[in-house]
């Protein structure tokens, strides 16, 4: 499901996101799409056995050793292990599976809906977010910056 709608209901219902695969180094997209989505007021729980803490948060090395219910399960990961990931957040009761932008598995999907979770894929939680709430731009960030000057110069 990806109508405007159904994405709207979801971000507003489900504060709390377990991110698999999140990078504790600021440049990766699942480092600033988490940061952006903790600075809206999201719980943001990593799922990456290679850290100990990102974002000041403790890190888990799979969903299972989360000790608190999770209500999205965001999927920074190749499409091929997404369907493991999905039976894990079936089996912590998460509501929602949601596969980051670029990303898309059907079989994924079956798992989740089957077990009556949500399922969105090839969408970016932050992306979405901000399109859906408020916090684009020109050129795609919220800078915080108020000015009614353009720069000559716009990113690529």
């Amino acid at each position: 499901m990806s109508d405007t709608p159904t994405l709207r209901r979801i971000l507003a219902e489900h504060r709390t996101l377990a991110v698999v695969g999140l990078s504790g180094n600021w440049y990766r997209p699942s480092f600033f799409a988490a940061k952006y989505m903790q600075e809206h007021g999201y719980r943001i729980i990593p799922v990456n056995p290679n850290y100990e803490e990102i974002l000041g948060e403790k890190c888990y090395p799979d969903l299972a050793s989360i000790p608190e219910p999770v209500d999205l399960v965001d999927i920074f990961q190749k499409p091929d292990t997404t369907p493991a990931y999905a039976r894990q957040a079936v089996d912590i009761g998460a509501s929602v599976v949601w596969l980051q932008l670029g990303i898309e598995n059907g079989e994924a999907g079956d798992i989740a809906r089957d077990a009556g979770l949500e399922f969105v894929q090839n969408h970016c939680v932050k992306i979405e977010h901000a399109r859906i709430f408020g916090g684009l731009n020109f050129v795609g960030v919220n800078t915080k910056v108020i000015t009614s000057h353009r720069s000559k110069y716009i990113a690529n």
